[in-house]
């Protein structure tokens, strides 16, 4: 059995009240040793998502249990494990527990029955009876005796997956941590896809490298390939070689020393020994002197430390070998972080920074409540920063607590009156939201981030419209499940892959990273394997204006004179045409790309047109219940057609495992699926493209219509409620092969306040893209 005894990494690990964390800082009752004992089988390592059975056994120790005494098994709150259920004997995770003197118990499981980090909790009471010294409790997990599956594990890879372990044997409600606790370690499965990054732009001779790896179903770095793959460029490259291997044992391959001698944009294709292409490159452009190589980051995500899985220093590696990011940054919950921790953070982003290779932000989330300013994203440009925390709610040590920031507002304020103006901040939606409205400072919160596997939420940046404000567009992970930069949902409520964020600028350094931040030089993108689009977005008023980097309403901003700008620039515009330059290259179809100005929908531009339109149609849901925690939208449901059969379809964002698309027949279609803001749903090709109704039945929307009625535009179906909640159905060719975009177009500009000006990429694959606005003034 893998074991973690207690304290052995409590010079970092948090507190966290009565039997909370491996290092809760209570008063113990009763020394560790008289607590008793508590064993798992079997015990080593299991493939993520697999069903399994474990027997967990707790043996009392000198005090026993008395009656009305209990004892909890916790798994960490971002575990996605199958709940333990005591009802179905068939179903998955059917769980028994037995004394083994008879003595009876009750029992349930709650998600939130024990403090941070280990929420989730099985809890087993002794009602009627009592155990003395000896005597056990045993709990089966994914009893099988009943034709059930098993218990199926967490869906992504943890080196110590504990069955975290209290007892209150007094009946005290005083909860002590078993002083070894038991655990297993859980690795990836077989490759279910590869993927390689290459990087986005690059000069012509300049040398660069390729990275490629396979990943398991449920989007874990796979160490199971044992294959060959032949490289094939869409234009030379030197260095290229005939043939590369990816061997077991071997999460990742790398090309190096590659380069192109000329200007060309290109995508490297792998082939197997058939020639079938498996997978390729994102896009790569090759220019003869860039003024931006752009750098592809994940700037948010936590480790087991706080809230999230695996160690800190196991993060930064994973963002930098595995998930093939340039940059990274850990943002644990301010009120887990404790001194020690705050200080081993330091200690990590100096050692994993390195210029020119890849990129570590020092900071921190400050974790307000929602009433106070809710969720922020705190980056330094250094080490050895004061973190003011929004609370010290799990950590004891109060050393510190004057420099504590309650709400946004003194956070900002601190900021002000202490000098620290290399602060840079992000607003964004977890399980708390950002409220913008109640507290925003320019002059530090630069960017919204309006994507991450929490889900997406344009809202917010909708919001900074309205206000006025003139921030940026990012994307990240937020993710629990210690894979920075390439972050799957699961099988949780976790709605989403996490995002990414493309920083335009010339050089991989800190500095550089967050002056693009600042200047708001960066666009988003929704994550994924396709998640890694080129994109250009520039701005051409031939009369000319004045350029701002910093907001001048800040009163210390320099302009300089200009005729165009790229995304993120603020221009001050008196009068003169306007038009816009749009450059998109995808690993996937493009489906279309929407232009904005602010809270405006401009136009929306598809790479094809009417009359390429086929017999595919697709069906699009979209929404959030609300801004807050609780936010899915169930869309479970079904499509019938009638007068016409169905060829083929394909799932769209259908990310968890257990929320399906299938076919039970040539007419019929049923689905579950969920959605948190961002999009799902799926195509499907008919025998006849207009023959016959289609009719759809989801929780929130019912409609038949005619399949002749379906074409270029959107049919909307709208039951929105607090935020937007529709369903849309729209026609594409059978087969869309534009992977690129070009085109220049003029644009309108409102004569009185700001023009944000924009573009939303949407590929075929359900992946989103964000610029960042241009911000234009009469």
């Amino acid at each position: 059995m893998t074991e973690t005894p207690m304290g052995s990494r409590d010079d970092i690990l948090v507190g966290g009240g009565t039997g909370g964390t491996k290092s809760s800082p209570v008063i113990f009752p009763i020394p560790s040793n008289e607590l008793g004992k508590v064993d798992l089988s079997p015990t080593g390592s299991f493939e993520a998502g697999s069903y399994q059975t474990f027997v967990l056994t707790y043996t009392a120790g000198k005090f026993g249990i008395d009656d009305s005494g209990s004892m909890r098994v916790c798994f960490r709150f971002a575990s996605d494990q199958t709940r333990p259920q005591f009802e179905d004997p068939s179903g998955s995770n059917y769980t028994t527990i037995t004394a083994s003197n008879n003595a009876v118990l009750t029992y349930h499981y709650d998600p939130k029955g024990n403090v941070r980090p280990w929420d989730r909790t099985l809890y087993i009471k002794v009602v009627r009876g009592f155990l003395r010294e000896g005597d056990t409790i045993t709990v089966k997990f994914g009893d099988r005796s009943g034709g059930s599956l098993g218990m199926r594990l967490q869906t992504f890879c943890e080196d110590t997956y504990e069955f975290h372990t209290l007892v209150d044997p007094i009946a005290t409600y005083s909860y002590q941590p078993m002083p070894v606790q038991p655990a297993i370690k859980i690795i990836p499965g077989k490759p279910d896809r590869y993927l390689a990054v290459a990087p986005t732009i690059r000069a012509v001779g300049e040398v660069f490298s390729i990275k490629f790896k396979g990943e398991d179903k449920w989007g874990n770095p796979s160490d199971q390939c044992d294959d060959v793959f032949y490289p094939r460029a869409t234009q030379p490259v030197q260095g290229l070689p005939d043939k590369v291997e990816l061997k077991l044992g071997r999460f990742f391959g790398v090309i190096d020393n590659l380069s192109v001698d000329q200007p060309a944009d290109l995508h490297i294709d792998f082939l197997n020994a058939a020639g079938t292409v498996v997978f390729c490159s994102n896009p790569l452009r090759i220019e003869a002197s860039p003024i931006s190589r752009h750098f592809w980051g994940d700037l948010h995500g936590q480790s087991e430390e706080t809230i999230g899985t695996g160690s800190a220093e196991a993060y930064f590696a994973f963002a930098r070998d595995y998930a093939f990011v340039d940059a990274t940054g850990h943002q644990g919950n301010d009120f887990q972080i404790t001194g020690d921790f705050w200080a081993h953070l330091d200690r990590l982003c100096k050692r994993f920074n390195q210029d020119d290779k890849f990129v570590a932000i020092p900071g921190y989330e400050w974790s307000g409540n929602t009433g106070l300013g809710g969720d922020r994203n705190i980056y330094f440009p250094n080490e050895g920063r004061i973190i003011r925390r929004s609370s010290h709610a799990l950590v004891t040590d109060h050393s510190d607590v004057d420099t504590d920031c309650n709400s946004a507002d003194e956070l900002f304020r601190a900021f002000v009156d202490q000098g620290e103006n290399d602060v840079v901040v992000y607003a964004h939606c977890g399980g708390r939201y950002a409220d913008i409205e109640l507290a925003h400072d320019g002059r530090f919160e630069k960017a919204m981030e309006i994507h991450s596997s929490w889900g997406t939420f344009e809202w917010l940046v909708q919001d900074a419209f309205r206000l006025g404000y003139r921030v940026g567009i990012v994307a990240n992970s937020d993710g629990h499940k210690g894979r920075p930069g390439a972050s799957y949902p699961g099988a949780a409520l976790f709605g989403a892959v996490g995002g990414l964020t493309c920083f335009l600028t010339n050089s991989l350094n800190r500095i550089s990273i967050l002056d693009a931040i600042r200047k708001r030089h960066h666009y988003a993108t929704s994550g994924g394997e396709n998640g890694r689009p080129l994109i250009t977005f520039d701005v051409d008023f031939p009369q000319g204006g004045t350029k701002f980097h910093d907001d001048p309403r800040d009163g210390h901003a320099i302009g300089s004179a200009t005729t165009n700008a790229i995304m993120g620039d603020i221009v001050h515009l008196p009068s003169g045409e306007v038009s816009i330059r749009v450059d998109v290259r995808a690993s996937a179809p493009i489906e279309r790309i929407d232009i904005f100005n602010g809270l405006d929908l401009v136009d929306t531009i598809r790479p094809y047109t009417q009359e390429d339109l086929g017999a595919r149609i697709r069906v699009i849901w979209e929404g959030a219940e609300y801004r807050g925690r609780f936010r899915q939208v169930i869309w479970d449901g079904s499509a019938f057609l009638s007068d016409n059969e169905i060829i083929s379809i394909a799932p769209i964002n259908f990310f968890n495992k257990d929320k399906v698309l299938h076919q039970p027949s040539k007419v019929e279609l049923k689905w579950r699926a969920l959605t948190t803001g961002n999009i799902g749903g799926f195509d499907m090709v008919l025998a006849d493209p207009y023959r016959g109704t289609l009719k759809i039945e989801t929780p929130l929307i019912k409609a038949g219509v005619p399949l002749e009625d379906i074409g270029y535009e959107d049919e909307v179906f709208d039951n929105s409620g607090v935020l937007p909640r529709y369903l849309k159905l729209f026609r594409l060719p059978t087969v869309n092969t534009h992977k690129s975009m070009q085109f220049q177009l003029p644009i309108i500009l409102k004569d009185h306040g700001d023009n944000p000006i924009f573009i939303r990429v949407t590929l075929e694959d359900g992946t989103l893209c964000w610029t960042s606005p241009v911000y234009l003034y009469r």
